[in-house]
C-alpha cells in the first residue's frame, strides 16, 4: 500500500503521537483500548517515526485515552442520546471504541488535520466534523443544535497553548454552555520542562502551558466532579487495565507521580441575579 502525505502545521503534527500509541497497543496480546482503525491509519500514513512514533510515553498516552473513553462512557450511561465534542480530536478514534448506538457526536479540529481526517472518517446523521479552533465561538451554536446535556473532552490539546488562550478557552466554554461536563489533562511545571528538552532533540512542538493544581481553573466557572492521575485512575477502570498495568502502577506512581493529571469538571449553573 502506498503510504499518504499529510500536510499538517508543527503542532498538529503531534497527532501522530496518540495514534503510533494506540497502534501499537493494539498490537499487543492484552491491548488496553482494542483500536484496530489506528493500526490502519498508520499503515497508511507517511510520517516521520523517529520525531513522533517512539519512546516511553506510548503507555501513559494510552492510559490517558483510556481514562477520557471511561468518563464518557460513564457520561453515556446516564445520557445515552447526548453530545460528546471532541476538541483538537486529531485522529482520535473515541467514538468508534463508546459508540452505544444513540450519541450524537461533534469531531472539532483546525481546517488541515480536518481535512485529514476526512479520508478515513465520514459524517453521519449522529456525527459529524468541524473545522474550527477550539479558541473560536463560531461552532457553538452548531453544539446546541444537539441534543443536551454536552461533554466537552480534550485529549492532549490545551498544553500547547499558552495559558490566556487556555483560560479564554474555558472560561467561554463554561459560560456558554452551564451545566455540560469538560474533561481535560494537565501537566506540572517539571513534566513541562521535561517535554521542552524531548522537544528540542526530536524537533517537536514545545507545550505552552504547565498546570500544578487544576483547582486553579475552578474561579473560570468549573467545578471538579473527579480526578484521576495516569498512576491512579479510576476504580472501575483498574480492574479492566491488562495485568501488566495493575502490577506496574504502584511503582510508576512513586516514580512519576501526579506529573499528569486528568480532570472531569462541570461548567456552572447560571444562577438568577
Amino acid at each position: 500500500m502506498e503510504q499518504q502525505q499529510a500536510q499538517l502545521g508543527d503542532v498538529q503534527q503531534t497527532l501522530f503521537i496518540p495514534l503510533a500509541a494506540r497502534a501499537q497497543d493494539a498490537g499487543r496480546r492484552h491491548p488496553v483500548l482494542r483500536d484496530p482503525k489506528a493500526v490502519a491509519m498508520m499503515a497508511s500514513l507517511d510520517f516521520d517515526t523517529a520525531r513522533y512514533g517512539r519512546g516511553a510515553g506510548g503507555g501513559i498516552v494510552v492510559l490517558r485515552t483510556a481514562i477520557f473513553d471511561y468518563w464518557v462512557r460513564a457520561f453515556l450511561a446516564g445520557h445515552p442520546a447526548g453530545t460528546v465534542v471532541e476538541l483538537g480530536t486529531g485522529l482520535n478514534t473515541r467514538f468508534e471504541r463508546v459508540d452505544n448506538g444513540q450519541v450524537h457526536w461533534i469531531d472539532l479540529d483546525l481546517p488541515d488535520t480536518i481535512e485529514l481526517r476526512r479520508r478515513f472518517f465520514t459524517d453521519t446523521g449522529r456525527r459529524r466534523m468541524i473545522a474550527a479552533s477550539v479558541l473560536d465561538e463560531d461552532w457553538w451554536p452548531a453544539v446546541r443544535q444537539q441534543p443536551a446535556p454536552y461533554f466537552f473532552v480534550t485529549d492532549g490539546v490545551l498544553t500547547y497553548l499558552p495559558e490566556d488562550q487556555v483560560t479564554r478557552a474555558l472560561a467561554g466554554l463554561a459560560r456558554a454552555f452551564p451545566g455540560a461536563y469538560l474533561a481535560l489533562d494537565t501537566y506540572s511545571r517539571s513534566a513541562m520542562q521535561r517535554q521542552h528538552q524531548m522537544a528540542v532533540k526530536r524537533d517537536i512542538a514545545r507545550w505552552a502551558w504547565a498546570c500544578d493544581n487544576p483547582a486553579e481553573l475552578e474561579p473560570l466557572g468549573l467545578r471538579i466532579l473527579d480526578q484521576a492521575s495516569i498512576t491512579r485512575p479510576p476504580a472501575g477502570l483498574r480492574g479492566q487495565l491488562p495485568a501488566r498495568y495493575r502490577y506496574l502502577l504502584p511503582v510508576a506512581h512513586l516514580a512519576i507521580g501526579n506529573v499528569l493529571r486528568l480532570t472531569l469538571f462541570q461548567a456552572r449553573p447560571v444562577t438568577a441575579g
